[in-house]
């Protein structure tokens, strides 16, 4: 099953995707779907939005954005650094999130703005304290986030956050994809292209921390609650490890796409460009 949000108009809603169709609910985004307990039995009707249809992110104002950051063995060798013993996390705003064919409008403050594809994981219901089934009983989908990053600012001090957190830089979606279709630990292909061209590939079979490993260790302290988000990390590829470095330029097309997700695209203009 696939969840999703349109906005049609002024208004917006949440979708599902079966084998039998396409149903709308009358709920504005996913997120607030997920925190109605036994959504899965609402009313829901079935047929096409009208048009024109916007694709927004599947969760619109997230109660929480948890990133993890060096958790893929490729990207913590290319960056110079050994795989941590725990789960690096940093938070990301709900502002800085944007729908997957959004334009990433960035103000001409940097030329160093880089990629990062990653997996999303939605969360279903809440855990604190989670063991491993527990963990994995919370997870209601998969999506496509871009942890696009705007890396002097972010090397402006020892935390990452105002690198992470540009207005509407954080592109997510197209879809959620419920576990019973998706596996991240059979492997998934992530990938980040430029205009087209793959600049960054690798595979969830990489990852340090698996997706249940990473909930139950973030539900340790803090209570994980349907519609959250947890970002995985990025793999190996991103532009500052290059010699020498590449970045994101006004007019590229950036394409981020997970096997058996989808993709997010998304052009980019800087300054006034």
């Amino acid at each position: 099953m696939k969840l999703g949000t349109v906005r049609n108009g002024g208004h917006s809603r949440a979708f599902r995707q079966d084998d039998t169709g396409t149903y709308y609910y009358d709920v504005p985004d996913v997120g607030q779907l997920l925190g109605i307990p036994g959504w899965a039995s609402l009313p829901a009707r079935q047929g096409e939005a009208p048009a024109p249809v916007d694709l927004l992110a599947p969760i619109t104002r997230p109660g929480k954005t948890i990133c993890v950051g060096l958790n893929y063995y490729d990207h913590a060798e290319e960056v110079g650094r050994t795989a941590p013993e725990v789960p690096t996390l940093f938070s990301k705003v709900s502002t800085a999130l944007t729908g997957p064919r959004a334009d990433i409008r960035l103000p001409g403050l940097s030329t160093e703005i880089d990629w990062e594809a990653e997996l999303a994981v939605v969360i279903g219901n809440p855990i604190n304290q989670a063991n491993e089934q527990q963990a994995r009983d919370a997870v209601a989908g998969y999506t496509v986030l871009n942890d696009l990053s705007v890396r002097d600012w972010q090397r402006r001090t020892s935390e990452w956050f105002q690198g992470k957190n540009f207005d509407r830089s954080t592109p997510l979606g197209p879809v959620i994809v419920t576990p019973d279709e998706l596996a991240p630990e059979d492997g998934l292909r992530v990938e980040t292209l430029v205009n087209d061209k793959v600049e960054q590939s690798g595979n969830t079979s990489d990852l340090i921390f698996s997706v249940t490993q990473l909930l139950v260790y973030i539900s340790q302290f803090l209570t994980l609650e349907p519609g959250d988000i947890i970002a995985t990390g990025t793999p190996g590829g991103v532009g500052f490890a290059r010699n020498p470095p590449r970045y994101l330029h006004s007019g590229d097309v950036m394409t981020t796409r997970i096997e058996g997700i989808g993709e997010l695209r998304n052009t980019i203009h800087i300054g006034n460009e």
